[in-house]
């Protein structure tokens, strides 16, 4: 039994190791066509090397991690352009605000630069003393104010000769001393005078404080003679021109914008006017005189045209600086 039984058992193993060969040649030929690679005869007998041979598998490793890296490097290529991009935005906001923070540095440029402050009178005269006015101040003041509205042969109409200036005060002088000097015979002139809407003596100042304080100065001068008031504040045009057509009067102090309105609406007549004082030297607070006023200066000029330029080249009317 026990013979029997052994060679069943062989049989059986022959018939079934005949079939794994048969099936291992199949399997090499499918292999051979599908992969196109030699494989050895005998490459199943190799299994146990396979399966412990630490080179092959060193061998893949290496080639392995040469993709991983080659895979690496392309990821951190693919993830540079958004780096990129990063960076750009933020610079693009730096350029954005730099933007904005140049408008308020150009403001800042741009703003005006001190000006220096232009010389005042009272700076120049704090520098140097004032100088009394002269014949050729008049004259030039005349002819820079009419050479852009006149022509040449009307500025030589406006001119004043020198025969018609009186001597002019050397600052010196009080108002009544003054006179004196260039009226000796005012006795003799304010007498003589008989014209009612006229005056011998017209004296031009700026305001009409300083007209009431050149009329206190005439006290020592004017003796008999008859002064006048002719400015514009607290008194109407109309009422002075009442008083001159009523009385004679001798002299008369104002300012020259009622001056001028006195003559023009012939309250005031220039037929009996022989002497024009200017009170040229006097000065304000402000250290201005009567001609650095504008509003004066213009009201100064505007009387000088109503006639009294013509009375003086004629040799009618002196006129004198003071």
């Amino acid at each position: 039994m026990n013979v029997k039984f052994f060679f069943v058992c062989y049989y059986d193993y022959s018939v079934a190791l005949c079939d794994v060969e048969n099936a291992i040649v199949k399997l090499k030929s499918c292999l051979r066509e599908a992969m196109g690679d030699d494989l050895g005869d005998e490459w199943w007998a190799q299994g146990e090397d396979l399966g412990g041979g630490d080179d092959t598998h060193d061998t893949q490793a290496a080639a392995e991690e040469p993709k991983e890296k080659v895979a690496k490097k392309r990821k951190l290529k693919t993830q540079e352009p958004d780096k990129v991009k990063k960076k750009k935005t933020v610079q693009k906001e730096c350029f954005v605000a730099k933007e904005k923070t140049q408008p308020e540095d150009k403001k800042e440029a741009k703003k005006p630069k001190k000006r220096q402050k232009k010389k005042t009178i009272t700076d120049v005269l704090a520098t140097s003393e004032p100088a009394p006015g002269s014949p050729a101040d008049l004259r030039s003041l005349v002819q820079s104010h009419f050479s852009g509205t006149r022509s040449v042969i009307e500025q030589e109409e406006l001119n004043l000769p020198e025969s018609c200036f009186l001597m002019s005060n050397d600052l010196t002088h009080s108002l009544s001393s003054y006179l004196k000097e260039v009226c000796p015979k005012w006795a003799k002139v304010q007498k003589q005078h008989t014209q009612t809407r006229s005056v011998v003596l017209l004296i031009v100042c700026s305001s009409a404080l300083r007209t009431i304080e050149l009329i206190k100065q005439l006290t020592t001068f004017k003796g008999e003679a008859k002064v006048l008031k002719l400015f514009a504040k607290h008194i109407k045009a109309e009422d002075q021109m009442k008083l001159l057509s009523k009385s004679v009067a001798h002299i008369g102090v104002g300012t020259p914008g009622r001056l001028s309105t006195l003559i023009e609406k012939e309250g005031l007549s220039l037929q009996g006017l022989r002497y024009l004082v200017l009170d040229w030297n006097y000065r304000d607070q402000k250290q201005r005189r009567m001609v650095d006023i504008p509003e004066v200066k213009a009201e100064f000029l505007k009387l000088m045209e109503t006639g009294i330029i013509t009375k003086c080249q004629e040799g009618a009317v002196k006129i004198a600086l003071f």
